[in-house]
């Protein structure tokens, strides 16, 4: 995947930059009463990651940390209906009501991954937006492999994967819903999750593929940074992805192409074929049996067969 800018890199990693890497205890929204028990799943601190994240010029304009709520995308919603800044986040150590694509089900025990919200207003033309989730994964492949040491690709359209053994596993994925003037942007992230607490089969974590770096702290602001890179970078070409090459870069990280796939559409039908592109709308490209090539905008994804190695 593609890395952020160079001013970016040390800040990111724990105990670079900042000096909130470098705290000794819980920040003030750590939880109830500022207690936990895990050791290994201490709370964000809140206070330093808005003196990293929220300066002048920056996209991000505020940040929240709460204990616990059904979903941040419900909450920023509701938010943005009301009035809201763009670059808002909303992060929460824990959701009892997290959903992602198709409704599904999103759940993890407290403190034990990133479970965060932000809500952008792209100035582009509206047709464009369809690709903020993808360019908020390649922005968090990007900067979980950097600043955690894990290798990541993507699979077509919002997960995040990740290589446990030889297998690959979903340990994130991304949620983009209209709201209010613009889109709330959301992202699961499993970091420390360890293999009996995984929600379903073909799940995994950070730590279970052998993550260097789980302190979510520095985690969270790569992410956040790496969003607001690529957000920057794709705004300025009036959201077009392969001028500001976003196009490319989630082509070059995505595990879905080269790979036999059924497409399982809306309406019970399906799709057999081969994945062979991303196009300019952000759709996954399939080459059927029949010698067609059929664009797929929306639906389930299931990879056959392995990508054809060169």
């Amino acid at each position: 995947m593609t890395s952020q800018p160079p001013e970016n890199q040390d800040k990111d990693r724990p105990g670079g930059g900042d000096g909130d890497a470098a705290r000794t205890g819980p920040g003030p929204e750590a939880g109830s009463g500022g207690r936990w028990s895990d050791l290994d799943r201490p709370p964000l601190n809140g206070t330093a990651l808005r003196r990293a994240l929220l300066r002048p010029g920056s996209l991000w304009t505020g940040l929240d940390v709460v204990p616990a709520t059904g979903s941040t995308n419900t909450d920023l919603a509701a938010r943005a209906a009301e009035g809201l800044a763009e670059g808002t986040v909303l992060v929460a150590e824990e959701q009892s009501a997290a959903r992602g694509r198709l409704d599904r089900r999103w759940s993890a025990p407290p403190r034990s991954g990133l479970f965060f919200s932000f809500y952008l207003t792209p100035r582009v033309p509206p047709e464009r937006w369809g690709w903020l989730p993808l360019l908020a994964g390649v922005a968090t492949a990007s900067a979980v492999a950097r600043v955690a040491g894990v290798d990541t690709a993507l699979k077509w359209p919002n997960d995040l994967l990740v290589t446990i053994g030889d297998e690959e596993r979903k340990a994130g994925g991304i949620l983009a819903e209209r709201a209010g003037d613009g889109v709330v942007v959301g992202i699961g992230l499993n970091v420390t999750l360890r293999a009996d607490e995984l929600p379903v089969p073909g799940a995994g974590s950070l730590a279970l593929a052998g993550a260097e770096v789980t302190d979510r702290d520095p985690v969270l602001r790569a992410v956040l940074r790496s969003v607001e890179d690529w957000y920057g970078q794709w705004t300025a070409a009036d959201g077009d992805a392969a001028a500001c090459r976003l196009q490319d870069a989630y082509a070059a990280g995505c595990a879905t192409l080269g790979r036999q796939v059924r497409a399982e559409l809306p309406g019970d039908r399906a799709l057999l074929g081969e994945a062979v592109a991303i196009d300019g709308d952000g759709r996954l490209v399939l080459a059927t049996e029949e010698g067609m090539q059929r664009p797929v905008a929306a639906g389930d994804i299931v990879h056959v067969r392995p990508a054809v190695q060169e």
